[in-house]
């Protein structure tokens, strides 16, 4: 795991609750009772899953891309060039964290 990964690792799984495992397709997956927060690609790609709602306002205010393989999903990728682009993929972890862990969740 290279830097920028690795500085993403380490915000995420100090949260209450956040574990990781390898993903299916490669890279770490963290979840959160039970249900995935997103996965990391190595130092190069995050992937998120939110309601397509959400999903498009992150992508209208460039946060995030369409997800590289289901681009008409709710799923996001991250594209992740170097440590200028860790804090947004930490925010884009948090927005899903602070969902998932909202009382009606």
């Amino acid at each position: 795991m290279g830097a920028v990964a690795e500085a993403i690792r380490r915000e995420v799984l100090g949260w209450p609750g956040v574990t990781a495992a390898p993903h299916r397709f490669g890279g770490v997956e963290f979840r959160f009772r039970g249900r995935e927060l997103g996965h990391l690609h190595g130092d190069g790609l995050a992937d998120l899953p939110f309601p397509v709602r959400i999903r498009e306002a992150l992508v209208a205010a460039g946060r995030a891309a369409p997800h590289h393989v289901l681009p008409d999903s709710g799923w996001v990728s991250c594209w992740l060039r170097g440590a200028e682009d860790v804090a947004n993929a930490v925010s884009l972890f948090r927005m899903q964290y602070d969902r998932l862990a909202a009382p009606e969740s």
